[in-house]
């Protein structure tokens, strides 16, 4: 059983095209296919989840669209957040999907706290708060015991067109990037240090693999 994972740093990419990749790699994935984590950056693009309402996207602008197949509803991808796929084997890890999601929050909680910001997770809400702002957001997709898409976290963005849509689907919710959190450290530093806290609490042993891959 593999008892690793690969790390892939995909530079900024066009959603559609990550997205489709995952899919593929999901698909063609064996049992003993190693994990993998992806990280990347986005041009700006709104995605809706599987059971996304269109009535959250309150606005018409020449930012992009596109249907998902992520859980959740309505969030947005831009330049200067920090995007992070997770594609899991979970029965490897004896994970269900809450597990998933609770172990990435906390993931996120102890990177926030290792920069001296409190940060909290939401039962009915998920993704991760300060202050009742939300800095970053969940939407996973399980098929056949293996998990992709992953989250994102807000690090040093134009918020604005988080104002053209209710965030996952919560009127009125809003959300703040690391950088308005008084964090100085960049993409490539809290990247770094998130992968290393999902790599010791997902379970992995030596030191990962990691690939510069803007090709996909």
């Amino acid at each position: 059983m593999p008892e690793s994972c690969l790390i892939r740093h995909l530079g900024r990419a066009p959603y559609l095209e990550v997205w489709q990749k995952m899919k593929d790699f999901t698909d063609s994935r064996s049992e003993d296919t190693p994990d993998e984590i992806w990280l990347v950056e986005h041009p700006a693009v709104f995605t809706q989840g599987q059971a996304g309402k269109p009535e959250h996207l309150l606005n018409v602008s020449d930012i992009p669209v596109v249907q998902s197949d992520r859980g959740g509803q309505v969030t947005y991808h831009g330049p200067g957040q920090l995007v992070l796929y997770l594609m899991l084997e979970l029965r490897r890890h004896k994970l269900g999907v809450r597990d998933l999601v609770t172990l990435i929050e906390e993931s996120v909680i102890e990177l926030l706290d290792q920069h001296d910001v409190i940060g909290l997770a939401r039962r009915d809400a998920p993704g991760v708060y300060v202050d009742d702002r939300k800095v970053a957001a969940l939407g996973l997709r399980v098929r056949k015991g293996r998990s992709y898409h992953g989250l994102s976290l807000n690090v040093a963005m134009d918020l604005s067109p988080f104002s053209q849509i209710n965030p996952c689907g919560y009127s009125g919710l809003e959300v703040t990037d690391t950088t308005s959190l008084g964090i100085q450290a960049d993409m490539q530093e809290l990247g770094e240090g998130l992968t290393s806290i999902l790599w010791r609490r997902i379970g992995y042993h030596g030191a990962p693999a990691t690939i510069t891959d803007q090709a996909i």
